[in-house]
């Protein structure tokens, strides 16, 4: 493969090629968006547009390009060049960034080529093709442009002739322009079970960084994606805004400068702290995918662009089912055996749900997992808690009704365990210093084959030993730390960058020979949570505080990019001022699941839960595959709203609540969305308490969309913790 890319890099870096180019502008297009790159006579590649689709083709040749240069060839002007690299002109940060063999650290790359080809009838790919003129330096970027969906996905190629390796100190995956008279930044930040806070501010005269430095459980503190409003900050319905987000499940850094002029530069890519790379002549660097879209209609159709885009290409079987589940941790923390656990799948298939869940302690002899101070690493089912091993776990979930899945945490280790004893080398760690440890931990040292090997086989023999295995999920609790990679040696600035294609490799190898295996991907929480990733995993877990009302916020945070499909949500013990009914009214936006012992629950709880899993599964197209709005923001008020709408438009789920109302507040009507205005629909609350009557007035009422949408209904209460779910129908 890589030959191959090198091949199609160089056959097309000819001076007859350049020489031949025409200087008509690349129009890379979605339904709604054009990004518009021309060439200057300097033959400099340039954006000179990016905003909404065009409707003309003539107006294309109207588009003014920047030159770089001045009229007379010597003095800078106005440059919004597309991947500038370092030391020339250009004075803000650059795209690319390389020491040359003679030490020189200036690039400079001209245009050579373009082609547009179509993949589909609703995608094309782009391939734009520079080079450095005086050193043989090549880069390709890549643009694929999905209509419908308004999505546009970009990443570069970058390879060199030079005698000796280059050190690449700067390698952004795209690089975007924006003249606008202000610009607001929205950033999602947080930590373990406060993930995806939210916040806003506007951007000013120079540079604005969010990045990552933690290595393997890289979004602790800052995730891999953002919102700028452009001229206002942006609203829900209103507004230009920008949204995007990186795929890449290691150190990220999105660089947002305002120029002197009052333009702004939004740079995306791997983080190069730390991570000077050295490019072999004829080796491929590749950076990860920026996925990018604008809206002038808000967040929110910015939102269901991106969810649909992921459901349709990016997101593990985005198209397909998901399983309901109950999962055993809060019930049984690391204390369990064999007949608790036969107990607690009987359990599932008394709630209804589709599968039973086995979380960590279920491994490792010589260091049992007896709590998280030992045994990762060694997996295979613990004699004395499993004498029949997960084998007679996956055969009784079977005879309860049932599928079985289970926890592994393959890429780390504790240093109480045979694999540390084993293979003290396949630890990241330093040699002469005393050793840091996150959570009684360390992370295994992905850059070297043979533990992605490893990694790979915990999967590949638990699947070959028990082929009725359901799903998996895959956690990943420490950041790297004790920064040093035996394997690399020399190469130390490697290891970000090694460490998370190695990841990488794992995962595509587990997709290719498991390519139906459902996942859950997990990090601590929801410190893993991007689109290179969700490539491979059906779902991710959005954090282990599963507070009702703090994950109202975190499931918003996390809905301006994924769709709810990809979202895990279970209803737990935490927070028990809040009653069943809220907990579980909360997790049914999202990908159901239950984490809690319902020995713990009364008869009327219980049933409670198994009408709500009825429901979830009698309605779960529209709440896994449906059009998400949000309607009211925790944010901003004591209650929330949002809703699913069904691609027919002929169902759909309003889900309300409320938080922490003030007494006698004044409630207004929550107007809804996504309806077809012209229809009828009815009105039923559904998720009642057995023998509870609804207080909704409007329910069993008939209303058109458009008085919905428009006047919308009264659903909100003065009541603390109080949750309704209604279902609209089309008659």
């Amino acid at each position: 493969m890589k030959k191959e890319l090198i091949a199609c890099l160089l056959a097309c870096l000819s001076p007859a090629a350049s020489e031949a180019a025409e200087r008509s502008p690349i129009r890379i297009s979605t339904h709604e968006t054009d990004l518009i790159l021309t060439i200057t006579p300097g033959g400099r590649l340039q954006q000179a547009y990016l905003g909404k689709r065009l409707a003309n083709e003539s107006d294309l040749a109207s588009l003014p390009y920047y030159n770089t240069q001045g009229s007379d060839g010597s003095s800078p002007a106005k440059g919004w060049e597309v991947y500038p690299g370092s030391g020339a002109e250009d004075y803000f940060e650059p795209a690319l960034a390389i020491t040359h063999n003679d030490g020189n650290m200036t690039t400079v790359l001209s245009f050579v080529s373009a082609e547009t080809k179509k993949i589909d009838d609703n995608v094309t790919e782009t391939v734009i093709r520079l080079k450095d003129n005086v050193y043989p330096v090549e880069v390709a970027l890549h643009y694929m442009a999905y209509g419908k969906e308004n999505i546009i996905k970009s990443w570069s190629l970058i390879t060199h002739r030079e005698k000796k390796p280059v050190t690449l100190w700067r390698y952004a995956s795209n690089m975007l322009y924006f003249e606008n008279a202000a610009y607001f930044l929205t950033e999602f930040s947080g930590d373990w079970a406060k993930e995806v806070n939210m916040s806003l501010q506007e951007l000013k005269f120079g540079k604005k960084v969010i990045e990552t430095k933690l290595g393997s459980r890289a979004a602790m503190h800052a995730y891999p994606f953002f919102e700028v409003g452009l001229g206002r900050a942006p609203e829900e319905n209103e507004g230009e805004v920008l949204m995007g987000t990186i795929g890449w499940t290691g150190n990220f850094q999105f660089t947002f400068e305002v120029d002197n002029a009052g333009n702004l530069r939004v740079i995306s890519g791997i983080n190069p702290y730390a991570s000077a790379y050295e490019l072999k002549p004829g080796e491929v660097f590749a950076t990860p995918e920026f996925i990018f879209t604008l809206s002038d209609c808000g967040k929110g159709k910015a939102s269901r662009d991106i969810h649909r885009w992921a459901r349709e290409y990016q997101l593990k079987d985005g198209k397909g089912d998901r399983l309901t589940l109950l999962n055993n941790w809060e019930a049984t923390g690391f204390n369990f055996d064999q007949p608790k656990l036969e107990g607690l799948m009987k359990e599932a298939k008394t709630l209804g749900v589709d599968m039973f869940l086995l979380d960590d302690g279920w491994f490792a002899n010589k260091y049992p997992r007896a709590n998280d101070r030992a045994g990762l690493g060694d997996w295979e089912a613990n004699r004395s808690k499993l004498p029949g091993g997960v084998a007679r776990l996956v055969q009784a979930a079977g005879e309860a009704g049932v599928r079985f899945g289970i926890w592994i945490e393959p890429e780390m280790v504790n240093p109480r365990s045979e694999l540390f004893e084993k293979h003290p080398d396949w630890v990241i760690r330093q040699p002469d210093r005393e050793t840091y440890y996150y959570r009684n931990q360390l992370v295994l040292d992905l850059a070297n084959p043979k533990v992605q090997d490893h990694v790979f086989g915990v999967v590949d023999n638990l699947m070959k030993e028990n082929p009725g295995l359901a799903y998996f999920k895959w956690d990943c609790n420490s950041p790297i730390t004790n920064v040093y990679s035996p394997y690399l040696k020399d190469k130390q600035n490697h290891l970000y960058i090694d460490h998370v294609r190695g990841v990488y490799n794992v995962f595509r190898r587990v997709k290719e020979s498991y390519p139906d295996l459902p996942m859950m991907l997990c990090s601590g929480g929801g410190a893993r949570c991007d689109y290179e990733a969700l490539k491979y995993f059906t779902e991710f877990w959005c954090s282990d505080n599963t507070d009702p009302v703090e994950r109202l916020y975190i499931q918003w945070g996390f809905s301006q990019f994924f769709p709810t499909k990809a979202m895990s949500a279970h209803v737990t013990s935490w927070n028990r001022r809040t009653g069943i009914k809220f907990r579980t009214d909360v997790a049914m936006m999202c990908k159901l699941g239950f984490d809690i012992s319902l020995k713990d629950m009364d008869e009327k709880e219980l049933a409670y839960c198994r009408q709500a899993v009825a429901n979830y599964n009698r309605l779960k197209d529209v709440i896994l595959n449906g059009d998400f709005y949000r309607l009211v923001s925790p944010y901003e008020t004591n209650h929330t709203a949002v809703m699913h709408v069904g691609e027919s438009q002929s169902k759909a789920l309003l889900y309300v609540y409320d938080i922490n109302p003030r007494f006698g507040e004044k409630l207004l009507p929550v107007k809804l969305q996504g309806l077809d205005a012209s229809s009828t629909y009815r009105i039923e609350e559904i998720n009642l308490p057995e023998g509870a009557r609804s207080r909704l007035g409007a329910t069993g009422k008939t209303f058109t969309g458009d008085y919905l949408m428009k006047v919308g209904l009264s659903v909100f209460t003065t009541s603390q913790n109080n949750s309704r779910i209604i279902e609209i129908t089309q008659i």
